[in-house]
């Protein structure tokens, strides 16, 4: 799946991933391969890429919106800092 993920400074993320875990308004929730087309609003927390099954990044974001489409992610933020374990 092709992941993009942009702020209004800077292009924090783009490529091809496994999937991404999101926190929305309403809860967390994942994209993976195929998912079914949609919008949804972003709340302030944890964002973490699945570039693959071993291998993750994560960062602190305070909200956006994400749009999924044909295996294109597009995920707008207000801003994302990275964190570091």
């Amino acid at each position: 799946m092709q992941l993009e993920i942009l702020t209004p400074e800077h292009k924090v993320f783009s490529g091809n991933v496994y999937g991404v875990q999101l926190p929305g308004v309403q809860g967390s929730f994942e994209i993976l391969q195929n998912h079914a087309p949609m919008v949804a609003a972003l709340g302030k927390g944890s964002m973490k890429i699945l570039k693959d099954k071993a291998s993750t990044e994560v960062y602190n974001i305070t909200g956006g919106f994400v749009e999924t489409l044909n295996n294109k992610t597009t995920v707008l933020l207000e801003g994302a800092e990275s964190v570091s374990y």
